[in-house]
């Protein structure tokens, strides 16, 4: 499964999140609402969610192993800082 295309949109600088980030595999399915958080030593992933009946989150989609979940972070972290170093020059 190949990653074809990542979307980035920041939001304010002043929150924890950084940015709502969808991303399309092989030109055919997209997964939206994934964030990236300001974590206390760096930035990470956060899957989209819904709240359950029971008031905790539980995601929607997600990798269901560690190496998709640290490949897709990766690109997804690498594809933020490329979106960031365009904005600020």
């Amino acid at each position: 499964m190949e990653i074809t295309d990542i979307r980035i949109k920041t939001v304010s600088s002043d929150s924890k999140m950084k940015a709502v980030v969808s991303v399309t595999f092989d030109n055919s399915f997209v997964v939206h609402d994934i964030k990236i958080i300001e974590g206390q030593d760096k930035l990470f992933t956060a899957m989209p969610s819904r709240k359950t009946s029971d008031g905790e989150y539980q995601d929607i989609a997600h990798p269901i192993n560690m190496e998709m979940r640290s490949r897709l972070e990766r690109e997804i972290l690498t594809a933020y800082e490329q979106e960031i170093s365009k904005t600020s020059e």
